[in-house]
């Protein structure tokens, strides 16, 4: 399924064209575990967040057909990839950035971002006023067991604030680093680079909109 996007140009206002860019990515991948957690309340923020009226995950086609190769090399292991977000609308970008301010909501502390205070977000680089996801050709996943379900351990929660998500933190768990490299080395074999910050958090190199940011809602 295609979609007819509203984009957001940097350094523009918002315009609407007639171009079909992003795709559903199980239409292309229907073994591809989902789990869109801003489409509900199991995520940071504690509730549903803007633009996500849907729990899909849209992607360019080329980050679909390549997220989809890295699952078929993945299957031949007995895991599968898990995805938690794909394409961002700017409009939830916006809502994160308000609850930013909101410093009296806190209930996720403890699980998100323990470590830090919540005004430290924002300065630290947790959280910014736009995000790669927005542009289409980025994901946040993890690595499941086929047979069970069950998440791989990597060391932290996903969307988790602090050191102990770089990627290559040499304090957590040696089963969690190995997972963690695994999941990076597989992804990078279809294309992707990795965030060092987030373990989970990847994007297409040769991505078609690199300058270009999308607002239209999830549907």
């Amino acid at each position: 399924m295609r979609f007819l996007m509203t984009l957001l140009l940097l350094g523009a206002s918002v315009k609407t064209i007639a171009d079909e860019v992003l795709v559903n990515l199980i239409d292309y991948a229907p073994d591809i575990k989902t789990e869109i957690r801003y489409h509900g309340s199991d995520n940071f923020v504690g509730r549903r967040v803007d633009g996500y009226e849907a729990p899909q995950c849209l992607l360019t086609l080329p980050s679909a057909q390549a997220l989809a190769a890295a699952q078929q090399e993945l299957l031949s292991f007995g895991l599968s990839l898990r995805v938690y977000d794909c394409y961002r609308p700017q409009r939830a970008v916006d809502h994160f950035m308000r609850w930013t301010r909101d410093t009296s909501d806190t209930l996720q502390k403890a699980r998100y971002y323990p470590t830090l205070a919540k005004s430290e977000l924002v300065p630290k680089g947790y959280i910014a006023e736009q995000s790669g996801h927005s542009r289409g050709s980025t994901v946040d996943l993890t690595l499941v067991e086929t047979a069970s379900g069950q998440a791989l351990d990597m060391g932290t929660e996903w969307d988790y604030f602090g050191p102990l998500s770089n990627t290559q933190n040499d304090t957590i768990r040696p089963k969690a680093r190995a997972n963690r490299l695994l999941l990076r080395s597989v992804m990078e074999r279809h294309g992707f680079s990795n965030y060092p910050a987030e373990w989970w958090h990847f994007t297409l190199k040769n991505e078609p909109y690199p300058e270009t940011y999308f607002d239209e809602p999830v549907r």
